[in-house]
């Protein structure tokens, strides 16, 4: 494999424009997008879902274009990047004129051990690694790697770059990593407490950090990723100290698909008493369970809502099992911390679902964390960060729409450049107070022309 070295001289190698390719590279789909450096704008983003089956398809949004949708056969993650590649550089529909101006790619790694604890430029030490480590992230790394080694077929001349989810939890203590479980489990072979959606809590507490006016470094904050998959994650003096999610992401919060913590004695139960094998129960554990498991056919917390308001008994319960496990999470790591500046939530549920998350803050006043609900109520956008705090709280609640993306592409443009380190030495351009995503302020002003008060609730740094 051919190694690369971050440029002394980045203007050099950067000649005309840059533009910067991120993919996230799932089983069976490929998210995309491309990012103009020097406008700080998105080109394009788009997905390709049902990689391997009878047929595929791609849905692109591109600036200034017509939504872009197509179906075409991709057996594999080499397929479906080259349809990306055409999408992208189509002359209806497509942002760039050739991949020319693609001048590295960051690639979204789900599992990286405890090897690394910030992004890498991928060579073979670093793709062994995630082959190594694969078995603790059975879902996931394999879907990577392939895109990995796809994109550099695909994409042989520019330079490749792994954003891990689990690095951002590098920081936690041995105490909170390790499980009480015999300790030749975890010199052996590997078994702890990793985290996931890493990159995910990192853009949410620097964005916290930068709305409190506070260092990035003395923040303590709680911040929820609630989404099909979920977790939180407690931040102390700005680092991860501990989070739901385990050795896989399977541990932790009511999910969409995923169970969530429960007694590992149930494992052995199904096994004898319904005698169920291991794979099974796995596939069970993360694709059958978690909500679509008590409601027996919801998984989007929109249809549960409304299947409970219609007197569906097992959508209601699902919903207050998920609030009650949640609840129970942030008393935790209120405890753990000590001091909470800040109660966060983010992804698809805790942006949108303003009626589940009015659910999670009830009864919090016991910790100091008070909401005011009417505000709440107001906050269903995935383009405007909002206050939802009571005058009275002790402590700030904020509504921060997530950017993954962006983090891949700084991580990605300052590997290049040489200037790149662990997060705790390294400044990024949304840790400013001044910082805006053009794309998400122009539809954010659509969404104000339907719902005017949602301006009222714009968080605004203090």
């Amino acid at each position: 494999m051919r190694q690369y070295r971050a440029k002394t001289n980045i203007q050099t190698y950067w000649r005309n424009t840059v533009d910067i390719l991120t993919l996230n590279c799932g089983s069976s789909s490929v998210k995309y997008q491309v990012y103009d450096w020097d406008n700080k704008e998105v080109l394009a983003n788009g997905i390709v879902e049902r990689i391997g089956q009878e047929v595929s398809s791609i849905e692109q949004h591109a600036q200034g274009k017509e939504s872009y949708k197509n179906e075409q056969k991709c057996p594999s993650h080499k397929e479906a990047i080259q349809l990306i590649i055409e999408a992208l550089t189509d002359k209806t529909y497509g942002a760039i004129d050739d991949m020319s101006s693609i001048k590295a790619v960051g690639h979204r790694v789900v599992q990286g051990g405890d090897k690394f604890n910030k992004s890498v430029i991928i060579d073979e030490n670093a793709l062994n690694t995630f082959k190594e480590v694969s078995s603790l992230a059975p879902l996931h790394n394999p879907a990577n790697i392939q895109g990995i080694e796809a994109a550099q077929k695909l994409l042989p001349d520019v330079p490749h770059c792994a954003v891990m989810d689990t690095a951002w939890h590098q920081t936690m203590p041995k105490h909170a990593f390790l499980y009480a479980l015999p300790y030749e489990w975890y010199e052996n072979h590997g078994v702890r407490k990793y985290g996931f959606h890493g990159t995910s809590f990192l853009y949410v507490a620097k964005r916290t950090a930068a709305l409190m006016g506070k260092n990035p470094l003395s923040l303590n904050a709680i911040i929820c990723h609630i989404g099909n998959g979920a977790s939180i994650c407690a931040v102390k003096d700005g680092v991860s100290v501990d989070t739901s999610m385990g050795l896989t992401p399977l541990e932790g919060l009511v999910m969409g698909t995923r169970s969530g913590d429960f007694d590992p004695a149930v494992v052995f139960h199904m096994m004898k008493n319904a005698g169920m094998k291991a794979d099974e129960i796995e596939t069970q554990l993360n694709k059958k369970s978690g909500i679509l498991g008590i409601t027996g056919k919801y998984i989007d917390r929109r249809d549960i809502q409304v299947a409970a308001k219609e007197g569906h008994e097992r959508s209601e319960l699902a919903i207050q099992m998920e609030v009650y496990r949640l609840r129970k999470y942030i008393g935790a790591y209120a405890a753990a911390l000590g001091r909470v500046d800040a109660l966060v939530f983010t992804a698809g549920v805790g942006e949108q679902a303003f009626a589940i998350r009015r659910r999670f803050l009830e009864g919090l006043e016991i910790l100091g964390i008070k909401a005011d609900f009417e505000k709440n109520d107001i906050s269903k956008t995935p383009n405007a960060e909002t206050d939802i705090t009571a005058p009275d709280s002790n402590t700030k609640i904020y509504v921060i729409p997530t950017d993954e993306e962006l983090v891949m592409t700084e991580d990605t443009y300052a590997l290049m450049n040489g200037t790149y380190d662990a997060h705790t030495n390294f400044t990024y351009s949304f840790q400013s107070k001044d910082y805006s995503n053009k794309a998400r302020a122009v539809r954010f002003e659509k969404e104000v022309e339907k719902s005017p008060r949602l301006k009222e609730i714009v968080a605004k740094p203090e």
